[in-house]
């Protein structure tokens, strides 16, 4: 069930159950945030909604939101609270306007490096996705072939190696692109919201949220990488045909991949 909601007096959206009850546990919405999914008559507070009886004829998306509680002309939502507020007494910040009660919570919201949304996601493409894992792929074996020949096993990592058998030259080959390929995932991703390949994709991961990915994050969604690749990278695959453009780790780590 897909559901829009206002921010900033515009409307944002669509999203899952699951992914509103995120936004409010997040505080990104609140309980007087106004919401409306398909068969409702009119936008309704969050805090209304599950209860809010289906009209005779669904509501257009993208319809005026005339009613009583929607955002009137001169007036702007607070990105924190969610409350309307004239627009002069609304502090801006870029695109986001924030109330003077919220300006505190805010503020140690950016200084510790949060990324405020302040409209619906662009979620990257499946080909957007794919071209930015080839180039990743590509500088991994790049990777590859340096750790082989450190290792003294030629390019293609043949030399010296003895079948049913790991040989020393070749554990220290496989050390090599695992430390490597958890660093590069981890250090790229934690600090500038990509990999190589992603960046130049015009591509970043998230949180549900729109925030940046801590390295924690970054740290499990390398492994979680793993379950999308064990199944016949179907994981991967899953994000040509999700709404929101998910793989499976994204599903797992609570991530989206973006447009910048």
């Amino acid at each position: 069930m897909n559901w829009y909601y206002v921010l900033q007096g515009q409307q944002a959206g669509p999203v899952s159950d699951e992914q509103l009850e995120e936004l409010l546990r997040s505080g990104q919405i609140q309980q007087d945030t106004l919401v409306w999914r398909e068969g409702m008559a009119n936008w309704v507070p969050y805090s209304e909604a599950k209860g809010a009886p289906a009209a005779g004829t669904p509501a257009k998306v993208g319809m005026s939101m005339a009613s009583s509680a929607a955002p009137a002309a001169g007036e702007g939502m607070c990105v924190e609270c969610g409350k309307m507020f004239p627009t002069d007494n609304l502090i801006r910040h870029g695109n986001a306007y924030v109330c003077a009660a919220c300006k505190p919570v805010f503020m140690q919201r950016l200084a510790e490096g949060a990324t405020i949304q302040s409209g619906p996601m662009n979620y990257a493409s499946f080909g957007l996705r794919m071209g930015a894992f080839i180039l990743d792929v590509c500088i991994l074996l790049g990777v590859a072939v340096l750790a082989n020949m450190a290792a003294g096993l030629g390019p293609l990592g043949l030399n010296g190696v003895i079948p049913g058998q790991m040989t020393p030259g070749q554990g220290l080959s496989q050390a090599i692109q695992t430390a490597f390929g958890l660093a590069y995932e981890v250090i790229m991703v934690g600090k500038f919201g990509g990999t190589l390949g992603k960046l130049a994709c015009g591509i970043r991961v998230v949180t549900s949220t729109g925030e940046r990915v801590t390295y924690l994050r970054a740290f499990g969604r390398y492994f979680a990488k793993g379950l999308s690749c064990c199944t016949c990278a179907i994981g991967y695959f899953m994000a040509a045909f999700d709404e929101e453009k998910r793989t499976l780790h994204d599903r797992i780590c609570n991530t989206r991949v973006v447009t910048k």
